[in-house]
């Protein structure tokens, strides 16, 4: 690893920044890390993406970059979704392939299993029944990233991983009010409670279904992981059309509980109450990580020092003009 020039893709978003974070902790020197922002290189974008490629030669390549969003964001931006996340896929995937890159993670989404998947969802449930409708054209954009990956192993002999999170936050998280995931959602909106005094604070649908969260630098360190297993370690414990590997935390809260501990690491005081007018998605998606945790790795970070983690980077980056607090997560 010290040796490579490694490429991560989506180097600002909660994920990538996460990876570099923990890349450096490692010994890489931050000269071996070649980052890019959208401005710089739009990975839509083919020509660009191979004219990078051409210049920077790296060895390792996260793909990390997704356009990613909530519920909100799924269902009024779908096109988006499905086309932003295909093309930045396809066209990283066969760029690092046509210039030698050998090893490749890419980092999908549990959005890609059945709605009505088995819990917990093990990686063999892939394909094997109907998708959440309101991110289905995110999630078979991220399907074809692992079949990408499958594909190139198979036919061109590349060393070409998946690694798929469970429900993710920490420091770098989306707070856009519209479009970001459950936690960054609830912190801005318990802070923005706590600080106007309100009563109360309503929450999208019942508040029963169950997720699972894991805090990025747990995911960020499993990504690292999982890349530098050896390749009798994990081709013995995957198949060439199941080559993709669960991140998870091994448990799961209702969305009630969640809000509350949000609550709670916020400081809010007053009402939660539920907004049964509003879609609950799936009634639970929980990972089967086994695969993962018999090769040796475990999450650190309970989800209540997550959260408190996760409040004070929202309080630091609220009080920073330096950076932005509710813009979309770049690409």
């Amino acid at each position: 690893m010290h040796s490579d020039k490694i490429f991560v893709a989506g180097h600002r978003g909660m994920v990538g920044s996460a990876i570099v974070r923990t890349l450096l902790a490692r010994g890489v020197l931050p000269g071996q890390i070649v980052c890019r922002t959208r401005a710089e290189l739009d990975l839509t974008n083919q020509a660009a993406v191979n004219s990078f490629f051409d210049t920077e030669q790296p060895t390792q390549v996260y793909l990390a970059a997704a356009r990613v969003g909530g519920i909100y964001a799924n269902n009024t931006y779908p096109a988006d979704f499905i086309y932003d996340n295909l093309m930045v896929q396809a066209n990283v995937i066969h760029a690092a392939h046509t210039h030698g890159v050998q090893k490749l993670l890419f980092l999908g989404s549990s959005c890609i299993y059945p709605r009505m998947a088995e819990q917990p969802m093990t990686e063999a449930a892939l394909l094997t029944g109907t998708l959440e409708p309101t991110n289905e054209p995110y999630a078979v954009a991220k399907i074809a990233g692992i079949k990408l990956c499958e594909s190139y192993n198979r036919q061109h002999a590349r060393d070409y991983r998946s690694v798929m999170p469970t429900n993710l936050y920490g420091p770098g998280d989306n707070y856009h009010p519209d479009n970001s995931h459950v936690i960054p959602a609830l912190i801005r909106r318990f802070h923005e409670a706590k600080v106007s005094g309100a009563a109360q604070v309503a929450i999208w649908g019942t508040g029963t279904p169950k997720r699972e969260f894991l805090f990025v630098d747990d995911m960020a360190a499993a990504s690292v992981f999982v890349m530098n297993l050896d390749d009798a370690t994990y081709a013995a414990n995957t198949t060439p059309m199941c080559s993709h590997i669960n991140v998870g935390f091994g448990s799961d809260v209702t969305i009630a509980e969640v809000a509350q501990a949000v609550s709670d690491a916020v400081g809010y005081r007053g009402q939660i109450t539920f907004d049964t007018t509003k879609p609950d998605g799936p009634p639970r998606k929980w990972m089967d990580s086994k695969r993962l945790n018999a090769l040796g790795w475990q999450p650190r970070f309970a989800l209540g020092q997550g959260l408190a983690l996760a409040y004070h980077d929202f309080l630091q980056r609220t009080s920073s003009p330096t950076q932005p607090l509710f813009s979309n997560v770049p690409i």
